[in-house]
């Protein structure tokens, strides 16, 4: 019988992955339509996947696929292969390559059912998130940034847009895309009349966002097409001047790529210029922040000083602040000290 999902440690696979010779490729995807069956989807999906060596994360709900993945480079025409052939609305869907690759972005392979591909929050049967907005290709991102009746708008986390954005983007500022749908809508409403750009990482959040703004009576608004990656890359390949400034924010192992020099952010723990994240080491906080390398080291790569002494603890009493943390929705919102 095969098994349809991974049972060796996380430890071995890294381990696997460092040994490894052959160049891989990173890449993610998306899709919205409308999957019948998504666990039988997933599970043929799973097998052929496997056998291509495709590490990453992948997401498939009833309204579509969401994937971000490595392979190796020899297997990626056979992995066009089967994924245009799983279902029509696959034939021939946009590939974003990651900017910096330097094969470390994942090593094993999740595949998981889901309600939505996007937790979004919306509970209106009369949204649909197939009526979009206008895609917009780098050169007409271009043409757009710095206008005044247009308005750019970031649909990304704070953690990613503190390291990188557009110049002079409106940051909606929230944790959760389902919490920023909403709040983008009150921002905007005395821009009805402008041009609202949305843009995010990959293209699948401002894709669903511009068209909840349609749904909410905005009528002129676009999104740029494969997100910053996409953008990026078709702004290299077509030698125009990349407007989106430091660093995008991805969500696997590098958790950024360079795209220009600039450093927008700060270390916290002692203002100097930084745009490193990094986890929090102490396992009962695991907190994303911001570090530079002298404070890594003098905190022991902790977001604070109380976390650098927990880090310290023996495992029992870390179980024990896990627990009681995880009972606690406002501890990874408190300001640590």
């Amino acid at each position: 019988m095969t098994i349809l999902h991974n049972k060796i440690s996380n430890k071995e696979l890294k381990e696997r992955l460092a040994a490894e010779t052959e160049p891989r490729t990173t890449l993610s995807f998306y899709k919205y339509f409308n999957i019948s069956a998504p666990q039988q989807f997933r599970d043929d999906l799973y097998k052929k996947f496997e056998e291509l060596k495709v590490f990453g994360r992948i997401y498939i709900a009833t309204e579509g696929i969401n994937a971000q993945i490595s392979l190796p480079t020899a297997n990626l025409e056979a992995f066009k292969t089967i994924l245009y052939q799983a279902a029509p609305e696959l034939d021939g869907i946009r590939l974003n390559y990651a900017i910096a690759d330097d094969r470390q972005s994942f090593w094993v392979l999740r595949m998981k059912v889901r309600d939505k591909i996007v937790a979004d929050g919306i509970d209106d049967p009369t949204f649909d998130p197939s009526d979009v907005g206008h895609y917009l290709k780098a050169e007409e991102v271009n043409e757009m940034l710095g206008k005044e009746d247009t308005i750019f708008v970031d649909m990304r986390n704070h953690y990613e847009y503190e390291v990188g954005h557009f110049k002079d983007a409106l940051e909606v500022p929230s944790a959760t895309f389902r919490e920023q749908l909403p709040m983008a809508v009150d921002m905007l409403k005395e821009d009805k009349d402008k041009n609202i750009v949305m843009y995010c990482t990959g293209g699948i959040r401002c894709e669903k966002a511009s068209a909840f703004m349609k749904h909410k009576g905005f009528e002129n608004v676009y999104h740029i097409e494969g997100g910053i990656i996409e953008y990026t890359r078709k702004a290299k390949e077509q030698n125009l001047p990349i407007e989106f400034i430091g660093k995008n924010f991805v969500f696997d192992e590098r958790m950024g790529e360079r795209i220009t020099d600039d450093i927008l952010s700060t270390c916290p723990q002692c203002g100097e210029a930084c745009d490193r994240h990094t986890n929090c080491k102490n396992k009962a906080c695991h907190r994303l922040f911001i570090q530079c390398s002298n404070c890594a080291e003098r905190f022991e790569g902790c977001c604070s000083q109380s976390c650098a002494e927990e880090l310290h603890l023996p495992d029992e009493k870390i179980k024990v602040l896990i627990r009681e943390r995880a009972a606690d929705p406002t501890f990874f919102t408190k300001r640590r000290g």
